[in-house]
């Protein structure tokens, strides 16, 4: 495959799991194209043109040419300088690498994180939260996301790879939309009626399976295994944690356990504080697991994948 095809597959698989459904990203491109038709011609140039196909600033081409060829990638979760520099050692060593795939944004797609955080909105909205009160909630948050990340040093890995002219590219919310998309299926399929069937299920699953291993499972930090789980809420896309006001407002409107890649301890607390149960699922295993339904649709393709950085490859094809 082609890099551009990469990309674009990523994109595509992204949308197919997208929460907010085909009809609200075909909304949400058509005002980005006419955000750029209404530019001045002079700020145009500025204009970020991947955004005119993919509602996702969070994953983009780092480095590399379009028509690339790709056979041999070396994926993780977070690959940085270190993982760059294996990607180099490895070349060195014989072992081609064409292509270094990142889970979580860097350079510019992580400067661009708080853009992708509007899905918590209509995630929320679906949940049974009012939309202007859901745009409420997190417009500060995405604020402060985004003052955040000014001062970072977004292009550190980015820079190793173009020096070294290694195909970089990260894949973020398409992943996460896939984990999303995986859980609920499956708690839909499983009806769990209580805290402790959740945890059961998510157990069945290799990659946090794997995880138990390492002491990075499955846990329950708010409730207990007897209580009833209620309304089930996956929430593993959109970006990074919401506001921690949320919570009153998802209780109100009837959640009853969230399922969770990981939560801050306000955040926590106010979960308890609102009778929301709370299950932390894992954050490398759920960032695997989506990962790895990318991943598979890489390698039937073709493609060879060597995992590295955390991510626990397990192959479903």
């Amino acid at each position: 495959m082609k890099l551009r095809e990469i990309y674009e597959r990523a994109v595509q698989l992204g949308i197919e799991a997208d929460p907010r459904g085909p009809e609200e990203i075909q909304r949400l491109l058509e005002q980005v194209k006419k955000e750029y038709t209404d530019l001045k011609e002079e700020d145009k140039p500025f204009f970020d043109r991947e955004r005119l196909f993919n509602p996702y600033s969070d994953t983009r081409i780092l480095h590399g040419a379009d028509d690339l060829e790709v056979q041999r990638i070396l994926a993780g979760i977070d690959m940085e300088i270190g993982e760059v520099m294996l990607a180099d050692r490895l070349r060195e060593k014989g072992v081609g690498i064409d292509l270094i795939i990142s889970h979580h944004p860097e350079g510019k797609a992580l400067a661009a994180l708080h853009d992708v955080m509007h899905l918590q909105e209509d995630m929320m909205h679906q949940l049974g939260v009012p939309i202007n009160v859901a745009e409420g909630i997190m417009a500060s948050r995405i604020s402060e996301v985004h003052r955040g990340f000014l001062p970072v040093n977004h292009n550190r890995a980015v820079n190793a790879a173009q020096i070294l002219d290694l195909p970089f590219m990260c894949v973020h919310t398409p992943a996460d939309n896939l984990v999303t998309r995986f859980l609920n299926q499956l708690f839909a399929a499983k009806s769990p009626r209580t805290v402790g069937d959740v945890v059961k299920i998510l157990k069945e699953v290799p990659e946090y399976r794997e995880a138990r291993k390492s002491k990075a499972g499955p846990e329950i930090i708010v409730g207990s295994e007897k209580k009833r789980a209620g309304q089930i809420y996956v929430d593993m896309t959109g970006g990074t944690s919401g506001p921690d006001t949320a919570y009153e407002k998802l209780a109100r409107a009837g959640v009853g356990t969230i399922v969770a890649m990981h939560m801050p301890e306000k955040h926590r607390t106010e979960a308890e504080k609102h009778h929301i149960n709370v299950v932390i699922a894992g954050h490398m295993a759920s960032d695997s697991l989506g990962l790895n339904l990318f991943l598979d649709d890489l390698e039937q393709q073709g493609l060879e994948v060597i995992p590295c950085s955390g991510l626990i490859r397990v192959c479903r094809n």
